[in-house]
C-alpha cells in the first residue's frame, strides 16, 4: 500500500471511530450546523491538493444510511441462482466423450453446448444492461431465473439419442439466463452492502457461479457413468436433467417470493446520492461511450477477456485434456475440475477480503495476473508426466489465481469507471470474456486435435502473457493520468476557521462536510 493509501485508510478509521463516539452531529444538529457535501475534482497534476474548479462543485445533502441483515439473504439467493445456471453450463462438457457417443455427434458439436453460453451473451448484453439500469436488479434476476428454469425443464425431454436438437435448445434457454447473471455481483454489492463490505460481497456473488462450476465438474461423472447400454445411459442422463430442473424451479420460486430490489435505506452515502439523481442526469448511451473512451478501462476489458477466456477454454476442454493422457479417468477429470474451482473460490474470497482491507487494486490485479500466467505454464508442462496427483496440485494452483482474478476484475472496473453503472462496466468485461472464450475454445480444440494438449496449453500461455503486458500498461496509464472519478476527487472535511483533511474513500462520493 502506498503512503497516500495509508493516510487515507488511517484517516477513514479515525472518522469511523469519531462517529461511533458521537463526535458527528446528530440529525437535529446537522440542520443547525448547515452540514453539506460537495464533490470537488482534482487539478491536472497528481500532486495537486487544491480543487481546480471549486465554483463548479456539486452540492449533496448527507442522508441516513443503514445496513440490513437481510442483505446476506439477497446475496445467498442470487448465488444459488448463479450456481444452478453454471452447473448446467458444464454438465455436458465434463463428460463430453459420453454425450458424443450418446447423441452420435463430433467434438465441435459437443463444444458448442458450452460455447452457446458465450455466443448468446454477446448480442444480448447491451439490452440486458439497459434493462438493469432502467428496470432494476429484481426484474433482471426474476427474468433470468425464469429462463434458467424453462431451459432446465426443456432438457428433461432430451434424454434420447435422437433429441440432440432439443437438448441444444434447452441449453440455449439456459444460456440466455447467463446474460442476466454475470453483471449482477458488483451491482448487488453496491446496492446492499457498506463501503467495507462491497469487495467481499462481490467475491461471494462470484463464488456462487464458481460453486456451480465445481458441482458441474464433480456431479455429472457420478450421475452419468460411462456404460455401454444406451437405455441405461439414457436413464442416468434423464435423472441428471430432472435434478437440475427441480433445483432451478425451487430457486425461481425463492427469487419471486423473497428477492428484493434494494433496502429501504441506502447502505452508503454513494448509494444515497445515486438515489437522489434525477433520471435526466443519467444517459445509458452516454455511459457506454464514456466507458469506451476510458483507455485504462478498455485495457482492463481486453486483459480480463484474455484471462477469463482462457479459463472458459480450459473448463470446456478439460475432459479431452485428461482423457488423452489418462484414459478412462472421467471421474478424476471431474475431480480435477473441482480442484480448480474450489481453489479458485478460496482465491476469490481471499482477494475480496484483501481488497476491502487494503484497496490496493493496481498491485493486486497485476500480481494475480502474473501468478495466473506462471500457474498456466506449470500446468501445461506437467500434464503429461503420468502422475495424476501432480495434475491435481498444478490445477489447484492455476485455479487459485486464475479464478481468483474474476472478482478483482469486477471491482477494479468499478474503481476505474465510477460513477458509471456497475452493471454496464461488468457487462462489457463479461462480453470480452465470452468473445475470447469462443475464440480460445475453438482454436485450442483444433490445436489439440492436430498437435496435442501441450501445444494447446502453450497457445493459452501466449495470450496470458499478452494480458499481463496489457495489465502493466493499464496501471502505467493510471499512474500518469486522471482515470476515474473516484481516484481523482478530493475528499475534505472542513469546519469554519479549522484546518482541512484530505481523503480518498473508494465506493463513496467525494464529500466536503461543511459545518
Amino acid at each position: 500500500m502506498n503512503s497516500e493509501d495509508e493516510v487515507s485508510h488511517e484517516w477513514a478509521e479515525s472518522l469511523d471511530k469519531a462517529r461511533v463516539n458521537d463526535c458527528t452531529p446528530t440529525g437535529k444538529e446537522r440542520n443547525s450546523l448547515r452540514e453539506y457535501a460537495y464533490c470537488l475534482p482534482l487539478g491536472d497534476g497528481d500532486d495537486t491538493l487544491e480543487p481546480s474548479a471549486i465554483d463548479t462543485a456539486r452540492l449533496f445533502p448527507l442522508m441516513e444510511t443503514r445496513l440490513y441483515k437481510r442483505r446476506w439473504v439477497m446475496l445467498f439467493i442470487f448465488s444459488a441462482y448463479s450456481m444452478s445456471n453454471a452447473f448446467m453450463w458444464l454438465q455436458y462438457g465434463i463428460i463430453s466423450n459420453i454425450f458424443m457417443r450418446f447423441y452420435s455427434i463430433g467434438t465441435l458439436a459437443i463444444d458448442w453446448l458450452s460455447m452457446i453460453y458465450f455466443l448468446t451473451y454477446i448480442p444480448l448484453i447491451l439490452p440486458v444492461m439497459w434493462l438493469l439500469d432502467n428496470r432494476g436488479i429484481r426484474d433482471v434476476v426474476v427474468v433470468g431465473s425464469a429462463y434458467n428454469c424453462i431451459g432446465a425443464w426443456i432438457k428433461t425431454g432430451s434424454a434420447d439419442p435422437s433429441m440432440f436438437a432439443l437438448t441444444f435448445f434447452g441449453q440455449f434457454m439456459c444460456s440466455v439466463a447467463t446474460v442476466y447473471i454475470l453483471g449482477i455481483p458488483s451491482r448487488l454489492a453496491s446496492l446492499w452492502f457498506g463501503q467495507q463490505e462491497v469487495s467481499t460481497a462481490c467475491s461471494i456473488g462470484v463464488l456462487g457461479n464458481q460453486l456451480g462450476i465445481a458441482i458441474g465438474f464433480l456431479v455429472p461423472p457420478i450421475l452419468v457413468p460411462n456404460v455401454d447400454d444406451m437405455d441405461e445411459l439414457a436413464h442416468h442422463i434423464s435423472i441428471m436433467f430432472y435434478i437440475s430442473a427441480g433445483v432451478a424451479t425451487a430457486i425461481f420460486v425463492l427469487v419471486v417470493i423473497v428477492f428484493q430490489e434494494k433496502p429501504e435505506l441506502p447502505p452508503s452515502q454513494a448509494q444515497a446520492q445515486a438515489r437522489n439523481m434525477q433520471p435526466d442526469e443519467y444517459s445509458y448511451t452516454a455511459s457506454i461511450f464514456s466507458l469506451l473512451r476510458n483507455k485504462p478501462f478498455m485495457l482492463l476489458v481486453i486483459s480480463y477477456g484474455l484471462n477469463v477466456g482462457c479459463f472458459y477454454a480450459i473448463s470446456t476442454l478439460l475432459n479431452r485434456m485428461i482423457i488423452e493422457h489418462y484414459p478412462g479417468e472421467e471421474v478424476n477429470a471431474g475431480r480435477i475440475g473441482l480442484t480448480i474451482v474450489i481453489a479458485g473460490m478460496a482465491g476469490s474470497l481471499i482477494c475480496g477480503v484483501w481488497l476491502d482491507k487494503t484497496k490496493t487494486y493496481k498491485q493486486t490485479t497485476l500480481a494475480v495476473y502474473i501468478l495466473s500466467l506462471i500457474g498456466m505454464l506449470v500446468y501445461a508442462f506437467t500434464l503429461n508426466l503420468g502422475h495424476l496427483w501432480v495434475v491435481f496440485v498444478t490445477a489447484g494452483v492455476l485455479g487459485f489465481f486464475m479464478t481468483g482474478y474474476l472478482p478483482l476484475g469486477f471491482e477494479y472496473a468499478v474503481e476505474l469507471t465510477y460513477p458509471e453503472s456497475e452493471g454496464t462496466s461488468s457487462g462489457l468485461l463479461n462480453c470480452s470474456a465470452q468473445i475470447f472464450g469462443i475464440i480460445f475454445t475453438i482454436a485450442q480444440g483444433k490445436i489439440m486435435d492436430k498437435w496435442g494438449t501441450l501445444a494447446g496449453n502453450i497457445f493459452l500461455c501466449i495470450f496470458l502473457l499478452i494480458g499481463t503486458v496489457l495489465t502493466g500498461e493499464m496501471i502505467f496509464c493510471m499512474l500518469t493520468q486522471k482515470t476515474s472519478f473516484k481516484e481523482n476527487t478530493l475528499y475534505k472535511i472542513q469546519e469554519e476557521n479549522m484546518g482541512v483533511a484530505i481523503l480518498k474513500l473508494p465506493h463513496q462520493y467525494a464529500v466536503l462536510f461543511k459545518f
